[in-house]
């Protein structure tokens, strides 16, 4: 039976700062753009990290590949801007090359204790044979590392010992963690008040979307799937997730 509520957004009780940890600009409007104007509707505030510039993007042969990487930085500020979160940080790792190192673990950990978030959102770290684009190997990484930097090692004071003693960064525990694209999704949120922030969102990823001829089409098509598999009401749009409760 169809879910008659029209707006069961279901943030955990007590999450009032989310990160989100993706592996290129545009992942993040593209898996959670809905999701994250609805966690900043109720209050919660965004950051966002990401790992990469994604230089290895873009359809335009005649755009000079030395400025993909500020191009795509400012695409991702812009994008950011449209859900009015203003806190965006980039990892600079190279597009296509992301491995869940110790670097980036790392990194990752030191943005995680700097934000302090109760929620944090990334890709998923297992592939999904039915979705492979969602598995793409830069996903996957970015995902594992971030899941090996929630645990054990932002929570371990003795983890990546510099960042407390030169950095003054103590542990942190993050309660909640949301898995894009996983072969198992458990979790819904309601985004159809907030569809057309996230096709404005992806417009301005210019360089990667201008190519497009039905973007909101595309993206609308596969909010409805989601809001089906969620039982919600005909009509609806949502953005599934894997939700995790971690370890207190």
């Amino acid at each position: 039976m169809a879910n008659e509520q029209t707006d069961p957004i279901e943030i955990p009780e007590g999450v009032t700062r989310a990160l989100v940890v993706t592996a290129h600009p545009d992942d993040v409007d593209f898996g959670a753009g809905g999701t994250v104007m609805a966690l900043v509707k109720a209050g919660v505030q965004v950051t966002f990290c990401i790992c990469t510039d994604g230089d290895a993007g873009g359809f335009d042969d005649s755009t000079d590949r030395s400025q993909i990487p500020a191009i795509r930085r400012a695409e991702q500020t812009a994008a950011a801007a449209v859900y009015g979160v203003s806190d965006v940080r980039f990892l600079g790792y190279k597009d296509g090359y992301l491995e869940p190192s110790h670097d980036l673990q790392l990194d990752i950990v030191r943005v995680i204790r700097q934000v302090q978030p109760h929620l944090v959102i990334t890709q998923s770290p297992e592939r999904n044979w039915e979705r492979l684009p969602a598995s793409h190997p830069d996903h996957m990484a970015a995902g594992e590392a971030t899941t090996r930097a929630l645990y054990p090692a932002v929570r371990n004071p003795y983890a990546y010992p510099e960042l407390r003693t030169e950095e003054g960064l103590e542990a942190w525990t993050v309660s909640w963690l949301w898995l894009q694209g996983n072969p198992i999704t458990n979790h819904f949120i309601d985004t159809t008040e907030f569809f057309d922030r996230k096709v404005t969102a992806l417009e301005a990823h210019a360089s990667q979307t201008s190519h497009m001829e039905d973007l909101a089409g595309l993206l609308r098509a596969w909010a409805e799937m989601q809001a089906n598999a969620a039982g919600f009401a005909s009509g609806r749009l949502a953005e599934g997730f894997r939700q995790i409760k971690l370890p207190d």
